[in-house]
């Protein structure tokens, strides 16, 4: 269970950083570094998956003579994002009222 919900909130922080612009491997690291520490190997993964369920799209384009992959968010990736938003609110409801 740990591992889906781990896997679950990874795939949403990628989302998240991609409903703000295109970007690329490396730079989404970067932007995700100051939340969460995610290596190459754990990200690429979760970029063929969402790209592998239509929440993704990608191109590839030249920079400095070597080929950089973009990724960009979907519909279908936005509406996950807004799901999870809606879920996230009811969790946080939920724990208030555990601290309570």
């Amino acid at each position: 269970m740990k591992q889906q919900v781990k896997k679950g909130i990874l795939e949403i922080f990628v989302l998240a950083v991609l409903s703000k612009g295109e970007s690329y491997g490396y730079q989404i690291i970067n932007d995700l570094s100051d939340t969460i520490v995610i290596t190459e190997s754990t990200l690429y993964p979760i970029l063929r998956r969402l790209l592998n369920q239509g929440e993704l799209e990608s191109y590839n384009e030249i920079f400095q003579g070597r080929n950089r992959k973009y990724y960009k968010i979907t519909k279908k990736g936005k509406i996950h994002l807004d799901e999870f938003m809606e879920e996230w609110e009811t969790i946080r409801k939920i724990y208030e009222i555990l601290r309570k």
